[in-house]
């Protein structure tokens, strides 16, 4: 069965969520703030993770910051009346799958989570944790990345773009497979544009003029060119 966390602070509305989800086949745990959230993922398994941003003792944000950096592939989803730009962008950069805002639309939130889901699973079943060749080492599990012995600043959105990149060394990745598995199926807060900025803003962190990794296929996507190890 497929388990889901539930880390929302108004009782009333979390224990709702968790009642549609168990009748749609999940099995649902709630926590109401963080350090239950943080005892619940130490002692136990979840597939997906859906959290508000304001609970009472701390930052949603910063929660999902620290469930990345030990769970890199399990999906979040932020549910929140934070509906401000910048806060949506955030929850993307901190590598969320999805963001939506209060109120919402409970069978789109259910279709929403078995898209985050389906990423779960194949960024599991993407094979290695990480990539070497000499001048640059990305470590997926770590999440560090080294370019010629300097550390380098990678969000874990350009975490996700990498290892998705990697694990299909030498074929074409769509832009629209690449938008799918980075945020959502219908491209959502985050346009075709975003991926092509993102893109070469991660081709300025990790390329140089002796070694490059990405190259644009047009109309099509991006090969990553690079061997390894």
């Amino acid at each position: 069965m497929t388990k889901i966390l539930v880390v929302e602070d108004d009782l009333v509305l979390g224990a709702g969520l968790c009642f549609e989800l168990d009748s749609s086949g999940y099995v649902t745990v709630a926590a109401y703030n963080c350090q239950k959230a943080r005892q619940l993922l130490k002692e136990d398994h979840f597939e997906l993770v859906i959290m508000d941003v304001n609970l009472p003792d701390g930052n949603g944000f910063e929660l999902c910051r620290e469930v990345k950096k030990e769970q890199p592939d399990l999906p979040v989803i932020f549910l929140t009346a934070n509906d401000l730009e910048q806060d949506v962008l955030t929850g993307f950069d901190l590598g969320a799958e999805d963001y939506i805002t209060k109120p919402f639309n409970i069978r789109i939130l259910k279709r929403r989570a078995e898209v985050a889901l389906r990423h779960g699973t194949a960024a599991e079943k993407s094979g290695t944790n990480q990539y070497r060749d000499g001048f640059l080492l990305l470590d997926f599990e770590a999440l560090t990345a080294v370019k010629n012995r300097e550390k380098l600043a990678i969000t874990p959105n350009e975490y996700k773009l990498l290892r998705i990149l990697t694990a299909n060394a030498g074929n074409v990745t769509t832009r629209q497979l690449l938008l799918e598995k980075l945020w959502d199926c219908e491209g959502k807060y985050i346009d075709d544009h975003t991926l092509t900025v993102t893109m070469n803003r991660l081709r300025a962190k990790i390329e140089d003029k002796e070694h490059t990794y990405i190259k644009t296929v047009r109309g099509m996507g991006y090969i990553w060119t690079g061997a390894g190890e």
